[in-house]
């Protein structure tokens, strides 16, 4: 099944254009380690990587 992952950080190594995420797997984590997120402003995406020109 095909993913759908959408992503508008365009400096990331998995970012292509239309704002899609190329990446195999997705590493979300919540911003105060063991504790639980009320939202999205509290989570954090592991896999990013800066894009280097």
């Amino acid at each position: 099944m095909e993913q759908k992952i959408l992503c508008e950080v365009s400096n990331c190594t998995y970012w292509e254009q239309g704002n899609k995420c190329t990446a195999d797997a997705i590493y979300v984590v919540s911003h105060a380690e063991g504790e639980k997120a009320s939202n999205s402003e509290e989570t954090d995406c592991k896999t990013f990587k800066p894009e280097h020109h």
